[in-house]
């Protein structure tokens, strides 16, 4: 059976999970055999296992972190937010339902068999499993059915380090005042404090700590530093969407300068981490007509609800500025629920999203129909022959994978369908003529196809993780520099895997230097 020990923190994004994936790095490298864990994640951006199953990002950043295989099992509960209230709720990689939170949290203990398989799967099969909690374990309202905190902790009688934020002020207040509401028998099981993202003299924090470890009976077991790396996000509460720190230092001018439109609900934008690493290469996100700027390439993310986001940027301008940005030469570029806006229409006839049809951007010859089953898999394959700015891109090798509700066709021609006068579509605004940008294998059914779509400096793909391999990246900043007439050298593009295998080893290195890890080997073992 498996030692395991569970990272919670005083607040959502203190950095529980840089904590566990840099724990799982270290447990690695010291010879262990190491998996991570979270019963219940809420987040949107996800990832499709190779048996095609849908699971959390910050998992799959962690078994990364410990070499292993992301499987579903460690992360068996999946909320994707659609709205304010509700969530699409994912249980063992497949779509349950969509619930507003109510309704959740009524049925949300039937799914402690389901956490407790999960679990146990991967106790047979490693040394060592750590745990990812939630928001903070000290959530009062909550508590009573609580599966990713302290009632998780309880289930496999894991021993708990409590993470605190002191970049966000009142960590000492955080930490205390966490430790005083929980219940007796849930303190008892915090063997550990941690103050995460620290700046500055150690020697003056000193004296907080010493008061800190004796009014809660908790010894610190380390107070670890703002770590330059670069990771994965698990949500849209990433620093990275608000310009934060980056790997690069600061650049006066960008050689290259990449806009992603930062939607209301947008998910996977891990898609655009890759282009972070390349020098000479500026990656802004976007949510305003002010912010945009001249980029060289606008890029539409995946979102949680394709129509709604559509309508935001309808009515805030950002549509008609990347219309403009696009006349003026800028190239666009679409992935899952981007791709989709870029289309003549979208249609919703099964309610999926919002009802009914509405317009697209126009941008290409395509129509998107959403289906209440979501297309889940893994591909590979290269990209064809696009033309325009991008066509450095032929024959480019690819991987990634699928996880969306619609399908989209390239147009037909309008018929008398009065509903298509209503709306707006002609045949003198539709071109029936279309090009595909891939060519692809799924690899968990062995069928290939072709897919996306390209025109007019326009691209567009359901494929995630498009640009990962060092070949793709490398060839849309060469192609956007030719298209500039650029003599200076750009940074070399890095293979994607490579350089967070470089990320995990630098966050083992930073933890291990500021961690008291036999104390946590104590505490663990």
């Amino acid at each position: 059976m498996a030692k395991a020990i569970m990272i919670q923190g005083t607040m959502s994004n203190v950095g529980k999970s840089v904590i566990a994936a840099g724990l799982c790095r270290i447990f690695r490298q010291d010879g262990y055999r190491v998996a991570p864990f979270k019963s219940q994640n809420m987040a949107l951006n996800s990832f499709i296992t190779k048996e095609g199953l849908e699971m959390g990002r910050a998992q799959v950043m962690q078994a990364e972190a410990a070499g292993v295989e992301p499987v579903v099992a460690m992360n068996p509960i999946l909320l994707k937010p659609t709205n304010d209230i509700g969530s699409q709720v994912i249980v063992n990689g497949e779509v349950l339902g969509t619930m507003n939170a109510r309704d959740y949290f009524k049925m949300k203990k039937n799914l402690v068999p389901d956490i407790m398989k999960a679990y146990e799967t991967l106790d047979q099969e490693y040394d060592i499993i750590v745990i990812e909690g939630a928001g903070s374990p000290a959530e009062i309202n909550l508590k009573q059915d609580d599966i990713v905190n302290m009632g998780m902790a309880k289930l496999v009688d894991a021993p708990v380090l409590l993470v605190g934020d002191i970049d966000r002020g009142g960590v000492f207040a955080q930490l205390y005042g966490t430790t005083e509401l929980l219940e007796k028998e849930e303190k008892e099981r915090i063997k550990g404090l941690i103050i995460n993202k620290f700046r500055g003299d150690k020697s003056i924090l000193d004296p907080g700590v010493e008061m800190l470890e004796n009014l809660t009976g908790i010894p610190v077991v380390g107070v670890t530093p703002y770590l330059h790396v670069s990771l994965e996000d698990e949500d849209s509460l990433s620093e990275r969407l608000d310009g934060a720190d980056t790997m690069k230092a600061p650049e006066k001018v960008p050689l290259i300068d990449l806009a992603v439109i930062r939607l209301p609900r947008i998910s996977n934008f891990t898609d655009f981490n890759v282009f972070e690493s390349i020098e000479g290469v500026s990656v802004r996100y976007v949510s305003s007509v002010r912010e945009l700027g001249t980029p060289d390439l606008i890029f539409l993310p995946g979102t949680k609800n394709t129509m709604r986001d559509l309508l935001w940027m309808r009515q805030n301008g950002l549509e008609a500025a990347i219309l403009k940005s696009h006349q003026a030469g800028a190239v666009i570029f679409g992935i899952c629920g981007g791709y989709q806006m870029l289309g003549q229409s979208i249609t919703d006839a099964e309610g999926v999203e919002e009802g009914g049809t509405i317009r697209g951007m126009g941008l290409l010859d395509m129509d998107t129909v959403f289906e209440s089953e979501k297309a889940r898999t893994r591909v590979e394959g290269s990209f064809l022959v696009p033309g325009g700015v991008l066509s450095g891109l032929s024959g480019v090798p690819l991987r990634g994978y699928e996880i969306h509700m619609g399908r989209s066709s390239f147009c037909q021609p309008v018929t008398s369908d009065i509903d298509s006068r209503q709306a707006g579509f002609t045949n003198e605004n539709r071109n029936p003529a279309g090009q595909s940008l891939t060519s692809i294998r799924d690899t968990i059914t062995g069928v290939q196809k072709q897919e996306g779509a390209w025109g007019d400096n326009v691209y567009g793909t359901y494929v995630h993780g498009i640009f990962d391999r060092e070949e793709a990246a490398a060839a849309v900043v060469a192609s956007l520099a030719k298209a500039k007439n650029l003599s200076e050298e750009l940074g070399t593009a890095m293979d994607y895997a490579a350089f967070k295998e470089t990320q995990y080893d630098l966050l083992a290195e930073g933890l291990r230097a500021n961690l008291d890890m036999e104390a946590i080997y104590r505490i663990l073992l």
